[in-house]
């Protein structure tokens, strides 16, 4: 099976005073402003990091409910925040770290089993396995 799917970016103007929209096939994003104002100084809209977070933060937590799944259970709820580093480097700018942060419950498993399976969400989340920054994970059970 293959599965492709689309999202497109437009930009007008230079770094610094141009802005952008960012849409997605689904049309859950549609022309959403982005700019390096919305980027480097908080300005309401998105940047490609923020979108990335989201992004992964998704894919994990899918992967994680097909894991705990095959292993027998079923959450009742999980949040994922995905926290990720952009940061000035030489060569310019470079995305340096992925954080997830996870919080579930899922009845009848206790913190070891949770971490384990989230783990392997970790490494296994197609997201993941094309990002070459370190990606970090912290698993909280039972916390809502």
């Amino acid at each position: 099976m293959k599965i492709q799917k689309e999202a497109s970016a437009v930009w007008q103007g230079t770094l610094k005073e141009g802005r952008g929209t960012v849409s997605t096939q689904s049309g859950a994003l549609n022309a959403v402003p982005y700019g390096f104002n919305t980027r480097f100084e908080g300005t309401k809209g998105t940047n490609p990091e923020e979108l990335l977070g989201a992004t992964h933060a998704g894919c994990f937590t899918m992967a994680l409910s097909l894991i705990l799944g095959e292993a027998g259970y079923t959450a009742e709820r999980m949040e994922t925040k995905a926290k990720v580093t952009l940061e000035k480097k030489d060569e310019g700018f470079e995305i340096t770290a992925i954080h997830l942060s996870l919080r579930g419950n899922v009845p009848d498993l206790d913190q070891a089993k949770f971490q384990e399976l989230a783990n392997k969400a970790k490494i296994g989340c197609p997201i993941s396995k094309v990002l070459k920054a370190p990606i970090t994970l912290d698993a909280e059970l039972n916390t809502y």
